[in-house]
């Protein structure tokens, strides 16, 4: 967590970023990666994680602070186990405060997350009213639940994130979300191989290679799949190999 000062401004932007997602067109893979980290620079957690459902009700990685985090989600997506496997079937929060004591529920889940570093975990749906749309879900070094401020804050992140989704470009069509969700779930991919042949190309791993796509793709005015897409299809910048800033 950031010192009071910078996470009163981190909060300030946190809260601006999404609400300016409301009244303008955005980048909804970008949202929710800026959402994990807004999560573990405002809250008490050392991770974070994003499931988003397809249009079958199945969940998909959408973001994580972390590829450690990333493994973690999707092994709770493949086995259909885990605290955020349950939070979306059920809608609500679910809260681990010891993963030592879960393995009995989630036995090798609990395994898996220990070995990764983790002693707890909470899990807080991304849903309005009686739509559910996926999890944020976060991971704490230590064993022990946030405080009620912290699960509030990250509650009130989900929220106006998922109003963002559901309302951008679907106020009259519900067809017109789930094509949305689906286009979000299908960037996704788009920006996970682009990372790994970056990563190739560059000499680098997989963290710079993404950091160096983002900057290339924010400094450009282009949106993160748009330029994910073009390093897939071999058409790199000079600059994406050197890690050299655009403008």
């Amino acid at each position: 967590m950031t010192s009071p000062v910078g996470r009163e401004r981190r909060l300030t932007e946190a809260f601006v970023t999404l609400a300016d997602s409301l009244v303008a067109d955005f980048d909804v893979v970008d949202l929710l990666d800026d959402l994990t980290r807004y999560c573990v620079d405002l809250l008490d957690a050392a991770e974070a994680g994003l499931l988003l459902a397809d249009a079958e009700g199945t969940l998909r990685i959408v973001a994580a602070s972390t590829e450690a985090t990333r493994v973690l989600e999707l092994f709770q997506i493949q086995n259909e186990e885990g605290p955020c496997a349950d939070c979306f079937r059920q809608g609500t929060a679910v809260v681990v405060a010891d993963v030592r004591q879960a393995r009995q529920q989630w036995p090798r889940f609990g395994n898996l997350v220990e070995d990764a570093g983790f002693l707890s975990v909470h899990a807080l749906p991304m849903r309005l009213r009686d739509d559910v749309i996926g999890t944020l879900n976060l991971f704490r070094h230590r064993s022990g639940q946030l405080t009620d401020a912290d699960v509030a804050l990250g509650q009130a992140l989900a929220d106006v994130a998922t109003i963002s989704i559901l309302q951008n470009r679907a106020i009259a069509s519900g067809e017109l979300l789930a094509e949305q969700l689906q286009s979000a779930l299908e960037s996704r991919i788009v920006v996970e191989q682009a990372k790994g042949a970056l990563a190739e190309r560059a000499h680098t791993d997989v963290k710079d290679a993404f950091d160096r796509l983002r900057t290339f793709a924010r400094n450009n005015n282009q949106r993160l799949a748009d330029v994910c897409r073009a390093v897939i299809e071999g058409d790199v910048d000079p600059a994406l190999l050197e890690g050299r800033s655009t403008t």
